[in-house]
């Protein structure tokens, strides 16, 4: 009967999926034949994330740990990236065995991380059958001047970013969600929260600037994208990218400006990452209104990961009651031991600007 009314009301219960995902939606006839892969789908996918938290797993036993403390999604790699700083040399896409393993053994969204610029990876992952790709800067960048053309793919993309500029770039390019970069490995919260003051401020800033401020504004992000220019000692002036000539990027990213500008924010999800070590740390970043929390090395590095997995998740959810918070930094343990920024060799928050 229900069916009916709804055919009868020009809509029609359509199974939309997203990497290993389906899900049902009312849609109206005429748009049935939306393709898998639209920005639309993509951005829809990172919004069933808003809120949570997405934690990195190694073994299929993590994941578990990750699905019963009520991570929204798991993020499947070989070395949490502690492990990769530790461990130096060249950090790569995980095996395609170990992310098989973490899809079968749980029933939440599995995201994998490709290198910047590595869109041989991407391929492998998206035929894998991950739920989104991380194009990370905690692996090594693969290509110096340019992302990976998210639009080419079926499948969402999240993106790190330190600034607006950067932000528009990604989403100009097709990203689905943006996460601050941090310093990830480091338990320092310290780059998560430059980042997200200095994202906000420069959305306020556009939303009062002049005109003739905007222009320069567009022009100074467009120019994010003429590094291969300044790398070249015979005067190349760049006519084309991965993402079309450079005046469709100034294009895309006025459109994005415009959308920012009116809405007051980012117009996809925005998370962030990189340090997040404690349920505190957790509440304080999403008092600076992100929507969500990446959290690394500072579940599995701690002295207890299973409480502290769950505190995490707790102090997200409740972030504005303190009572909460409180509760939730009294499960866990010791956490893991954190780095000094000043201290560090390599500044993954410094890789693909």
């Amino acid at each position: 009967m229900l069916a009916t009314l709804w055919h009868e009301a020009g809509y029609e219960p359509t199974l939309m999926t997203v990497g290993r995902l389906a899900w049902p939606v009312l849609m109206a006839l005429d748009l049935n034949t939306m393709r898998h892969g639209t920005t639309l789908l993509k951005r829809g996918f990172a919004k069933m994330q808003e809120g949570g938290v997405i934690m990195d797993v190694v073994t299929p036993e993590q994941a578990h740990v990750a699905e019963d403390a009520g991570a929204t999604a798991v993020m499947a790699l070989e070395r949490v990236p502690a492990d990769i700083r530790a461990d130096g040399g060249v950090a790569r896409m995980s095996h395609p065995q170990l992310i098989k393993g973490i899809i079968e053994t749980t029933s939440i969204p599995v995201m994998a991380k490709a290198r910047i610029g590595h869109s041989g990876e991407a391929r492998v992952l998206e035929a894998l059958g991950v739920d989104m790709i991380d194009e990370s800067e905690v692996l090594t960048p693969a290509d110096p001047f340019y992302h990976i053309p998210k639009d080419e793919f079926s499948i969402p993309f999240v993106c790190g970013c330190t600034s607006l500029g950067e932000a528009v770039r990604r989403i100009q390019e097709g990203a689905a969600m943006i996460r601050t970069k941090g310093e990830a490995g480091t338990g320092n919260v310290v780059s998560a929260v430059q980042h997200a003051r200095l994202v906000d401020e420069e959305i306020r800033f556009l939303q009062t600037c002049g005109a003739d401020a905007r222009e320069t504004a567009i022009g100074t992000i467009v120019d994010g994208y003429r590094g291969l220019e300044q790398k070249s000692v015979l005067g190349v002036e760049l006519q084309q990218t991965p993402f079309g000539t450079i005046e469709q990027c100034e294009a895309g990213v006025r459109e994005v400006v415009e959308e920012v500008r009116i809405l007051g924010r980012l117009p996809v999800v925005t998370f962030s990452a990189g340090g997040i070590a404690t349920p505190a740390d957790a509440a304080l970043l999403m008092q600076h209104g992100l929507d969500g929390i990446f959290v690394g090395s500072g579940i599995f590095k701690s002295e207890d990961p299973t409480t502290t997995a769950s505190a995490i998740v707790l102090a997200t959810h409740h972030f504005s009651d303190p009572d909460k918070v409180v509760e939730a930094s009294e499960m866990m343990a010791k956490p893991m031991s954190g780095l000094e920024l000043d201290d560090l060799d390599v500044r993954y928050e410094e890789r693909g600007s």
